[in-house]
């Protein structure tokens, strides 16, 4: 099979094509043929070796194939047989293949059986590849953690990628009366397709908070959910951006930002306002976003649809930011 390898953490002139044997599925895991996978910002920090891949893996990769997202199909199963493992051959499966090794950017992945779902039928399987992680970040963010609920006010910083552009259509179908987007000007006008009731250049997102300031005054800010998904202000912006018992969730962003996210533990300030750091699950959600694409609810947004070849360009497009929503690969 081919595969897209790294063996030193680094650019994107890392990554090779090569080509291997198809793996052996152990108990407890299947062989998924994969249709589709697709690039995330984390498979960008585990190329560069960010600070977090190097607490796992200080010298070389722990994951040599990246990719946690795949859709595809079951073509083999390890050692005891369907019933071990809950699927059986020509199953259509997707899911984040985060806990379970990576691996997607392959023709074949093995992986544990646990770490798929079915894939609704009646779902794109290319387009599929595009949901699991971004979507459960999307999912999680403002169901599980924020408790999003109808009539409430939303803003989402970094809208304009893979998980922020499921968060729009999200927050929109859950009943939001203002969300309000910020991202690079290229974005605005799909932001704004997606439902966003305001869409705000990253550059003049200053504007946004500068508004909370004066209204800090009588204590009303004008959100009741932010989600940041590359934060890098101070929490007193977010605080006075707030209105009293808003929720603040960071999924990604400057350490610093994060570190005193983390240190707030989550307890309520005086106005009753949270401020909490998502502990991503893999899978968290999943099977309701599916039901949700199924039914043509809410659509990932697909940039484009890359071979293998091409997984190189593809990092260095997640690398620069330019990406609207996602980049698929296509074994």
């Amino acid at each position: 099979m081919r595969a897209v390898r790294y063996e030193r953490y680094g650019g994107p002139d890392r990554l090779r094509l090569v080509e291997a044997p198809a793996p052996i599925p152990r108990a407890g895991q299947v062989l998924v043929r994969v249709v589709a996978s697709s690039v995330n910002s984390w498979d960008w920090d585990l190329l560069r070796g960010g600070v977090f891949a190097r607490i796992v893996a200080p010298r070389r990769p722990s994951h040599p194939v990246l990719g946690a997202d795949v859709s595809g199909e079951v073509v083999a199963v390890g050692p005891g047989g369907d019933g071990s493992v809950g699927f059986r051959f020509g199953d259509a499966v997707w899911g984040d293949l985060s806990a379970a090794g990576w691996g997607g950017f392959a023709e074949f992945v093995a992986t544990d059986a646990a770490a798929l779902r079915r894939r609704p039928a009646g779902l794109d399987p290319v387009a599929a590849a595009a949901i699991p992680q971004a979507g459960g970040l999307a999912w999680q963010s403002l169901v599980d953690v924020a408790a999003l609920r109808a009539g409430e006010r939303v803003l989402i910083i970094g809208a304009g990628g893979g998980a922020g552009t499921i968060a729009v259509q999200l927050a929109r179908h859950l009943g939001a009366t203002e969300v309000v987007a910020v991202d690079r000007a290229a974005k605005l006008d799909l932001l704004r397709e997606l439902g966003a009731t305001e869409a705000v250049e990253a550059d003049a997102a200053d504007a946004l908070f500068t508004e909370a300031r004066r209204a800090a005054e009588s204590n009303a800010g004008r959100f009741d959910v932010i989600v940041d998904l590359v934060a890098g202000r101070p929490l007193a912006e977010y605080r006075r951006a707030l209105r009293p018992g808003g929720r603040f969730v960071i999924v990604g962003g400057r350490l610093g930002t994060i570190a005193r996210v983390a240190a707030t533990a989550g307890r309520p300030d005086g106005g009753g306002r949270t401020f909490r750091l998502l502990s991503a699950k893999p899978n968290g959600g999943l099977d309701e976003l599916g039901a949700l694409a199924a039914s043509r609810a809410l659509a990932p947004v697909i940039d484009e649809v890359l071979p293998l070849e091409r997984v190189p360009e593809a990092l260095a497009r997640i690398g620069a930011g330019t990406v609207r929503g996602k980049l698929l690969i296509a074994p």
